[in-house]
């Protein structure tokens, strides 16, 4: 699959692509800003389109989760609070969760939490690849690989 980092702070405008795999994803697209420790917005998609929209998506709703397929979102959730947080209570948040959990199965990942997947693909501190919006960063060398 492909993935991306759009930075989302205003700083530098940088995106990062590349590739990641085991997600399992047939078609369409998810996405967050749930990317400890730069919080910028991270898509991974079987679609461009798809994780296009997801990206607006979650620029339009000043952060948090989302699910496209066809160019329609099929689940999401606000976090505006830094992109990290609802103002919703809990209660709420938990189901919007489930729903996100059941659309993403529905586009074929077979990951129980492919959010939290995406966050720890985005943390450029431990082992051994991961992605930020200035490209691949090999950990154990401490380097960027590619940009």
């Amino acid at each position: 699959m492909r993935i991306t980092v759009v930075e989302r702070h205003g700083k530098n405008g940088n995106i990062a692509n590349g590739f990641v795999r085991g997600f399992g994803m047939e078609a369409g697209a998810i996405a967050s800003t749930v990317c400890h420790d730069h919080h910028n917005i991270i898509a991974v998609g079987a679609d461009y389109a798809d994780m296009a929209v997801a990206v607006n998506r979650l620029s339009a709703l000043e952060g948090g989760f989302v699910v496209v397929r066809d160019g329609t979102i099929l689940a999401e959730i606000a976090l505006p609070v830094a992109g990290l947080m609802s103002l919703e209570p809990y209660e709420a948040v938990r189901d919007h969760m489930v729903a996100l959990r059941g659309a993403a199965r529905s586009l074929g990942i077979g990951i129980e939490e492919p959010f939290l997947q995406l966050g720890f693909l985005a943390l450029p501190v431990i082992p051994a690849l991961k992605i930020t919006d200035r490209g691949m960063v090999d950990v154990r060398k401490f380097e960027i690989i590619a940009g």
